[in-house]
């Protein structure tokens, strides 16, 4: 006896050419559509407990394969708003470079006054972005640590460059 999971992969496989057929006509591009099938078969793959026996598969992926269309396309949209064209960074930053530099020095300068346990927790927050959260794990210290360190880290690094 077929399991739901099983009747769901096999009904799954066998629309594959529907669902790259349909692929193909939202993206226009061969590449695309194959990517667009790998993502909604993914999305498809985790939330097969939300499916209900009994409707149609074809429909609910279909659903799924737009859905994941649309989020590409707004995707690609925010990215082309997001960067400015190559020509306009010619000029950028072509004046103050020198006052720049001296900054970053300056930065570097009091960076390497600080502590070890103050810079690793000022580099990897403050520098790298990482959240409190994943600090302390790589760091292997409890949150009420990292949190105190990163204090008096920033308190000693404003002190540090306002005497530069």
């Amino acid at each position: 006896m077929e399991t739901p999971v099983q009747a769901f992969e096999r009904e799954l496989l066998t629309l594959l050419p529907r669902l790259r057929r349909f692929a193909r006509s939202l993206a226009r591009d061969a590449a695309d559509a194959d990517d667009l099938s790998q993502v909604a078969l993914e999305r498809a793959l985790k939330a097969k407990d939300q499916w209900q026996q009994g409707t149609r598969l074809d429909a609910w992926m279909y659903r799924i394969m737009r859905n994941c269309w649309i989020d590409e396309v707004r995707a690609r949209t925010r990215r082309a708003q997001t960067f400015a064209p190559e020509e306009a960074g010619e000029t950028v930053g072509v004046a103050g470079d020198a006052e720049i530099k001296a900054e970053m020095h300056d930065v570097d300068r009091a960076m390497s006054q600080l502590p070890d346990e103050q810079r690793e927790v000022i580099a990897l927050v403050l520098v790298e972005g990482l959240a409190y959260k994943e600090a302390a794990a790589i760091l292997d210290i409890p949150m009420g640590t990292l949190t105190s360190r990163l204090t008096r880290g920033r308190q000693a690094l404003v002190r540090r460059l306002e005497a530069a």
